[in-house]
């Protein structure tokens, strides 16, 4: 396996990987993350195998814009709408509850979905081109530490991922921030590029 450069023939390819089932790994606006349409219960399969996740934990998911949460947020309330508004496009993985038909590998028995909007412009073109919206689970086996590159993730997975697209090291050190907006009061679940101080009016 080898990974191939980000251009528009990688993406028209990782386009075509995610229609037909299939996994990608592609640099995310934190760190690697596996790829696959969420709604494919096969695919998502996949990257739970490929992870060795524990099946307690949910897999976040990157949507092109804020519009596709429709698709995986059942009820959008106006405090998910505040914070999505707020911090969206951005690091913020916001936690809503789930519609009835995502794969259970994604909720975890939880009822709930975390969904993001990536900062960078680049990986929001290849999510809208792969059909809206991406799993997102960090590339790296669980436990491990998450790829900054498309060389860890070869290192990592030396098969089962069927596209490897290489769009450089990444420059972050934290992961996304997770914030549940289904609780009363809502709470960080994760800090990370967001400190929780800014979320507090919020609360």
């Amino acid at each position: 396996m080898i990974s191939h450069p980000d251009n528009e023939a990688t993406r028209l390819l990782a386009a075509k990987t995610i229609f037909s089932g299939g996994v990608i790994a592609f640099r995310t606006d934190t760190f690697y993350g596996l790829g696959a349409d969420p709604l494919n219960v096969t695919a998502v399969g996949k990257i739970k195998k490929l992870k060795g996740r524990e099946g307690n934990k949910p897999i976040l998911l990157l949507l092109a814009d804020a519009s596709v949460a429709d698709r995986f947020i059942a009820d959008r309330s106006k405090r998910f709408e505040d914070v999505a508004r707020r911090f969206w496009p951005g690091p913020l993985t916001i936690v809503g509850s789930a519609v009835a038909n995502l794969p259970s590998e994604i909720i975890a028995g939880t009822g709930t979905v975390g969904v993001r909007v990536p900062a960078a412009t680049s990986v929001r073109e290849l999510i809208r081109q792969c059909g809206g919206a991406l799993t997102a689970t960090s590339a790296n086996p669980s436990g491990s530490e998450p790829a900054r590159s498309a060389k860890e993730v070869l290192d990592y997975f030396r098969v089962g991922i069927d596209l490897v697209i290489d769009s450089g090291e990444v420059t972050t050190t934290k992961p996304s921030t997770v914030f549940d907006v289904t609780t009363s009061p809502p709470r960080v679940l994760r800090e990370g590029a967001i400190p929780a101080t800014d979320l507090h009016e919020f609360h």
